[in-house]
């Protein structure tokens, strides 16, 4: 299974509301048929409330 790229995570989150929290992305990206390690990593993300599709990159690329 390749790592999920930014490309992979837009996809994921197509159509998110934001702000948005943690639980309501995982639920989004699991609706868009995202890979289930993606999944997880937005799952395990430390940050709990998301402004936008910037911030959750960060979070996810960047471990912040």
């Amino acid at each position: 299974m390749a790592k999920p790229n930014p490309t992979d995570l837009q996809k994921a989150l197509k159509n998110a509301n934001y702000p948005a929290d943690r639980d309501s992305l995982v639920e989004r990206a699991k609706d868009n048929g995202a890979d289930r390690q993606l999944v997880d990593q937005l799952a395990h993300l430390k940050k709990g409330r998301f402004e936008g599709p910037d911030e959750v990159q960060k979070a996810v690329f960047k471990g912040k």
